[in-house]
């Protein structure tokens, strides 16, 4: 059985959301006009797939640095767990907790997965003008 994506499509403005970063920090999506945004989506912190990813992305962080593009991680689990989960792994890069109300986010991105309450694994490159390519 084939599973037909329900994500956004290259053309769509991507939608603007604020999600919390750290406590008493959050971040919205339009704050990064003028600059790309790599956007990833990704079910849990502490699965090992899930980990080589994040850890793949930092590794690439330079050169995503060099390009001007901004990188952000999402998904469902709580700034703690993220905190905990950006400390053990050493990323240099925010993860947002798409948490309250849980996977919102992922649903304005077609990326939610009800049956088990976490997110897709989901890449969307967003350009400076907030158009997802």
């Amino acid at each position: 059985m084939t599973h037909k994506s329900t994500a956004l499509p290259a053309g769509t403005v991507a939608p603007d959301f604020t999600l919390k970063s750290a406590p008493g920090e959050t971040v919205t999506l339009s704050d990064f006009r003028g600059h790309p945004v790599i956007l990833f989506f990704y079910p849990s912190d502490w699965s090992s797939i899930c980990g080589d990813q994040a850890a793949l992305y930092n590794e690439l962080l330079p050169e995503f640095q060099e390009l001007d593009a901004k990188l952000l991680g999402i998904s469902v689990d709580g700034i703690w767990c993220h905190r905990a989960f950006r400390q053990d792994r050493k990323l240099h890069f925010p993860l947002l907790a798409d948490f309250e109300v849980k996977g919102a986010v992922a649903r304005l991105y077609g990326v939610y997965r009800e049956e088990d309450g976490t997110s897709e694994r989901a890449l969307f490159v967003i350009n400076a003008k907030g158009i997802i390519h």
